[in-house]
């Protein structure tokens, strides 16, 4: 899976919200913000990663080969 994909941008700029934040109240540097940045792409790639994975449903079961041919009780009879 791409970090580059829409939903993983989307929650990444989520999480980096409050950093944004932070970097302009000053409570931030440039430096700090720019650095927790990729952290932030990175928390929402796992979180897209973990909810897929949560999400895809279960595989079918695996359909049985070639077994014994049934046989017609009513041919038999005939």
């Amino acid at each position: 899976m791409s970090p580059f994909r829409w939903d993983v941008l989307l929650v990444g700029f989520v999480l980096a919200v409050p950093v944004l934040a932070l970097g302009l109240r000053g409570d931030f540097t440039t430096e700090e913000v720019v650095s927790r940045l990729p952290w932030c792409l990175a928390a929402g790639w796992a979180v897209v990663a973990l909810l897929r994975a949560v999400a895809t449903p279960p595989k079918p079961a695996p359909k049985r080969g070639r077994g014994r041919p049934r046989v017609d009780a009513q041919a038999d009879d005939a």
